[in-house]
């Protein structure tokens, strides 16, 4: 973990003491994770999880609207393949670390992810113990969750981790109000953001007074204006990324590291 050539760890001017301290006196903090949280659980990303058979399709034959509309059986085939992967995926130590922090002030930590791999809902099923987290704690999904499944058509959804039969249409999963196709809750090429959710992650950017950055490139938009938001409304940012983004040269402490190495030195 290389924070600063000149700033040493845990000493009284390092970085890490430097983010503690933002993160103790915060009002309000806004989380935002993004692919490198859940590189060291082995998540691959899409691209890298088109192996084998799928490995002959374009990102556009099985995840746009237009795809699941012309062959729900591929689309689903291909979707039960990637959630069988993420299945055999855990969360790794920096959700454990995040999922127990925000549990910790649930009110006033948001956590906003650009991930659909459900590791952060998992983490923080795990922390809590027993029941359902409060509402308030449950990561925010930007571009959805790959084991909530929702209806074609109407407004239904519900969370479903099990396998999916994609044999033939009859045995897909149907919504159990209308009977239309059930689908994967994922935002998919040619889609819109939910109006709703983005406008409480804009809304919670703006009253946030930190904004903690992890493992995200600061390139995929609208998710990577939230930061500005924040640093917009006189917020300061936190960032923790093994590589420079174009959020690094605005942050208050850049620590550049794994999410697994640092989060837990940070937040536990």
């Amino acid at each position: 973990m290389s924070l600063d050539d000149h700033a040493p760890l845990r000493g009284p001017t390092g970085r890490l003491t430097r983010a503690r301290a933002i993160l103790r006196d915060a009002e309000r903090v806004l989380v935002l994770t993004g692919a490198g949280i859940s590189a060291e659980s082995g998540v691959p990303t899409f691209r890298e999880a088109m192996h084998g058979y799928w490995r002959q399709f374009r990102p556009e034959d099985l995840a746009t609207p237009e795809a699941f509309a012309r062959n729900p059986i591929q689309v689903w085939a291909w979707y039960d393949s990637r959630r069988a992967q993420l299945r055999e995926c855990g969360p790794n130590r920096a959700h454990d670390a995040l999922a127990r922090w925000i549990l910790g002030a649930p009110d006033s930590r948001r956590l906003y992810t650009q991930n659909v791999d459900g590791l952060h809902h998992r983490a923080l099923t795990d922390a809590h113990g027993s029941g359902t987290p409060p509402p308030e704690a449950l990561p925010r999904e930007l571009h959805g969750d790959i084991f909530v499944i929702r209806c074609s058509v109407c407004s239904w959804s519900e969370r479903n981790d099990a396998p999916v039969d994609a044999a033939s249409i009859e045995t897909l999963p149907r919504c159990p109000q209308c009977g239309a196709l059930a689908r994967p809750a994922v935002i998919w090429f040619g889609e819109a953001l939910d109006g709703e959710l983005l406008q409480q992650a804009m809304a919670d950017a703006d009253r946030a007074t930190v904004c903690l950055s992890v493992g995200t490139s600061a390139l995929v938009h609208p998710a990577a204006s939230l930061p500005r938001i924040v640093l917009a409304s006189g917020g300061e940012l936190i960032e923790v990324n093994p590589e420079p983004t174009p959020l690094s040269a605005d942050a208050s402490v850049r620590i550049s590291g794994s999410a697994g190495s640092v989060l837990p030195e940070l937040l536990d």
